[in-house]
């Protein structure tokens, strides 16, 4: 019985985080038509809202095309581990005070460990399609997500330090218990966590692995309907879970007046991936020197004198 609990569990949550995925496409098309002066998706259901579903059923119904001079097995693999990860490290997430998932002590730790394998399976992918375009996206994905891993978790680190855990509703509580957001005397690990989210998540103005100019589709080149809407699925949740662990690292969590905590939750959510839209709507894509540069010498260097300040202070205020 406990075992279909947890399976049952489990799909209903898939479900909800298909369905969470959709409309932020949706969200996304929206933003970036309003922001470039566009119509956006406007023929499927009111305002457009079943335009997503239309497009992932379509991509579910392409017939599924797999290479002749492929790895075949490594080729079919890649994109679930790729997705299988994103959706994991969704059970750390509180999203209030008495709605949370697994409660560990090591929960930012899972958070990063277990996300990492994701570039595994873009290595996969890349690599199993015998396809120059996607070795060169799956070579790009690899440096550029395991450069910018580290500045990602040296930010998260000054974070760590004030509250003193790694379990993510302690943080929340530690910020409580301060009075303040940490947003605020974390200002430039939440600047340098912001900057590493995007490169992570292979967004504009940081989506290498997948320039079109240059790459045709980067990894995902030789893929077709549904598997390649595994990759898609993946870089949406990811999505979702940075802007969640953001939203617990720095904003409070579920702290605010009034309102229940999942609405101020979600709220602040919403937030942060309307910043990673509208950056998309925005900026030009930067160049490969440019992008690995920028992460060793100047985010590192800075996330480490973050951690330094932050320690010092730690320890002055006793």
């Amino acid at each position: 019985m406990d075992l279909l609990f947890m399976i049952t569990y489990a799909v209903i949550i898939l479900g909800m985080l298909l369905g969470a995925v959709t409309f932020a496409i949706l969200f996304e098309r929206k933003v970036i038509g309003y922001m470039q002066v566009r119509i956006g998706p406007n023929r499927h259901g009111p305002w457009g809202l079943l335009q997503t579903v239309a497009d992932v059923m379509k991509l579910l119904m392409k017939e599924d095309i797999i290479p002749a001079q492929v790895d075949r097995k490594v080729f079919m693999i890649a994109p679930i581990i790729a997705f299988a990860p994103s959706y994991m490290i969704l059970a750390t997430i509180s999203w209030s005070e008495g709605l949370a998932g697994a409660d560990l002590n090591i929960g930012v730790l899972y958070f990063i460990g277990i996300s990492s394998i994701t570039t595994i399976g873009v290595l996969m992918g890349g690599w199993s399609s015998n396809n120059k375009y996607s070795l060169m996206g799956a070579m790009r994905s690899v440096a550029q997500m395991i450069s910018y891993e580290i500045p990602l978790v040296l930010a998260i680190i000054g974070v760590v330090i004030l509250a003193g855990s790694l379990n993510l509703r302690d943080i929340v509580f530690a910020q409580q218990s301060m009075g303040v957001w940490f947003i605020i005397p974390q200002f430039l690990g939440f600047v340098i966590y912001m900057i590493a989210a995007i490169a992570e998540l292979n967004r504009s103005p940081f989506d290498l692995p997948e320039a079109e100019s240059e790459l045709v589709s980067g990894y995902h080149t030789e893929y077709s309907g549904f598997r390649m809407a595994f990759f898609f699925l993946a870089e949406y949740v990811y999505a979702i879970a940075i802007s969640a662990l953001a939203t617990t690292l720095f904003l409070g969590g579920w702290l605010g007046p009034v309102l229940p905590g999942i609405v101020w939750f979600l709220l602040k959510m919403c937030l942060f991936m309307f910043i990673w839209f509208w950056l998309r709507a925005t900026m030009p894509r930067v160049r490969v020197d440019q992008l690995m540069s920028f992460g060793w010498k100047v985010l590192i260097p800075l996330a480490l004198l973050n951690i330094v300040i932050t320690a010092v202070i730690k320890v002055w205020m006793g």
